[in-house]
């Protein structure tokens, strides 16, 4: 959509809708307001197993990747396990009543909704982000209004209707969740401005609206995954993992891998691992024709090469490659803005680089991180507990994932600690507020009961330490006397 769209006002038509639904949804939020825990958990579990299960998630899976023209059905399926995950973690949480008690500070905290949630859903996942924002804001007895990609808007929709039925089955107002049909960038704009609260996953643009609305907003940053091998890497390993997190959905999330940063001991046989797994090399001449169709004289990347098959990608550049290539391959000569390869790429391509010396794979990972993707994530291949010491206290990113496949991990996954989301903030680096991933405690509101303690008072020599000179701490009578 054009930016001068942004400036137009909703239509009358919109408007109405608009209004209807913020009515639906005051209505919605009176009711949920008054239910007990296990009624909430019960409705997560409802709109969970409404889209999460395999026969319907296919169909939602199949529907989105028609309607958009992006993704890869067979990749695509594995996210209705990060559904799973979201409603493991929901589950495991309170949100009703008291929800945590600290005795020692005599705090009790009280979970209360946040309100009406507008939430911003992606060409790229017009399926998991309705899916796991619904869980999570049921789950703090929110409601929901859904703004979904005009490009895939069917498909939320679809939905955010299967989950509708699900809560009406259980009795429950189906207006808990909703989804607008009339969307363009001024609906979105408008809706954001009359919620409570704006949970912005997209591109840059619409998180740069949600902060501007007046409204409390979560939003994402721009990703340029990066990973570092080093010499003691597991190459069999990271060239499976790389494989992994480059092809989910034909590398359409911004977790997936962009970057490889390669010890060059062992770089070309990294190299060769990752060909075993299905990358293909390209030529100079191959990779001058890969950079002519992704991005613009200034460097800015063409939407048509994003989220698409590496045999798609090749054959726009004019060349073909065989049909069991999953990812292309292409070497890094540079990093900076100037070298757009160093950048995101949301597609089947990867980029690798030679270093020696850990020294110089940090100052190369910080370079990339300054092309794009500050505050998001990157990850390293070590058993060298001081190399991945030294990359958690030198990247400018909120995860750091350790021998693990980024966009397999970084939002949580059955075999890591991360919480289970489809939003990753990315901290004042990437203009967010948080540095977290965003789950269920930014869909509360929290009440701090706090009674009387025990004085927890240090005395000033415990608290200045030698800077505390109690001549200073005199008074004034005490300094007069004789």
């Amino acid at each position: 959509m054009a930016a001068t769209e942004t400036k137009k006002p909703v239509t009358a038509e919109q408007q109405q809708e608009l209004d209807a639904a913020l009515r639906r949804a005051g209505k919605a939020l009176a009711v949920i307001e008054t239910y007990d825990q296990a009624r909430v958990d019960r409705l997560c579990q409802a709109v969970a197993w409404a889209v999460a299960n395999r026969r319907t998630f296919s169909c939602l899976v199949k529907m989105g990747i028609a309607e958009s023209g992006l993704g890869d059905a067979e990749s695509r399926m594995g996210k209705r396990m990060k559904i799973r995950g979201v409603l493991r973690d929901a589950l495991r949480q309170k949100s009703v009543g008291i929800i945590e008690e600290v005795p020692e500070k005599g705090i009790v905290k009280y979970g209360k909704p946040a309100g009406i949630v507008a939430c911003i859903v992606p060409t790229t996942n017009p399926d998991l982000t309705p899916a796991g924002n619904a869980i999570y804001a049921i789950k703090a007895r929110d409601v929901v209004i859904f703004s979904p990609h005009p490009r895939s808007k069917k498909t939320s929709f679809e939905t955010v209707r299967l989950m509708r039925e699900a809560l009406a089955r259980e009795g429950a107002p189906a207006d808990i969740l909703q989804c607008l049909t009339k969307v363009n960038i001024p609906m979105s704009q408008a809706l954001m401005a009359r919620t409570d609260l704006i949970i912005a996953t997209g591109g840059q643009p619409m998180v740069r609206a949600a902060y501007s609305s007046g409204t409390p907003a979560y939003g994402v940053g721009a990703g340029n995954s990066t990973m570092i091998i080093d010499e003691t890497a597991n190459i069999e390993e990271a060239a499976r993992n790389t494989r992994l997190s480059k092809t989910s959905d034909f590398g359409s999330g911004c977790s997936a891998d962009g970057n490889l940063i390669i010890e060059a001991g062992i770089f070309d046989r990294m190299l060769a691992h990752l060909q075993s797994e299905g990358g293909y090399l390209a030529s100079g001449t191959e990779k001058a024709a890969l950079r002519r169709v992704m991005w613009d004289d200034e460097n800015h990347r063409l939407p048509d090469s994003v989220a698409i098959a590496p045999q798609r990608l090749a054959a726009a550049a004019g060349f073909s490659i065989p049909a069991d290539r999953k990812f292309i391959i292409v070497l890094g000569d540079g990093i900076g803005k100037e070298y757009p390869f160093s950048g995101e790429k949301l597609t089947t391509l990867l980029a690798v680089y030679k270093y020696q010396g850990f020294d110089q794979a940090l100052e190369m990972m910080r370079a990339i991180y300054e092309v794009g993707g500050k505050g998001h994530s990157c990850g390293i291949y070590s058993f060298n507990q001081d190399h991945i010491h030294r990359l958690a206290l030198a990247a400018p990113v909120s995860r750091i994932m350790v021998r693990q496949p980024q966009s397999k991990a970084n939002a949580g996954a059955f075999n890591n600690g991360m919480p289970m989301t489809s939003s990753l903030g990315c901290g004042t680096w990437g203009g967010n507020i948080v540095s977290e991933n965003v789950h269920l405690k930014h869909y509360l509101n929290t009440t701090w009961v706090s009674v009387p303690i025990k004085e927890d008072r240090p005395s000033d020599e415990e608290l200045f330490g030698t800077f505390y000179d109690p001549a200073l701490e005199a008074d004034e009578a005490a300094m007069a006397a004789p």
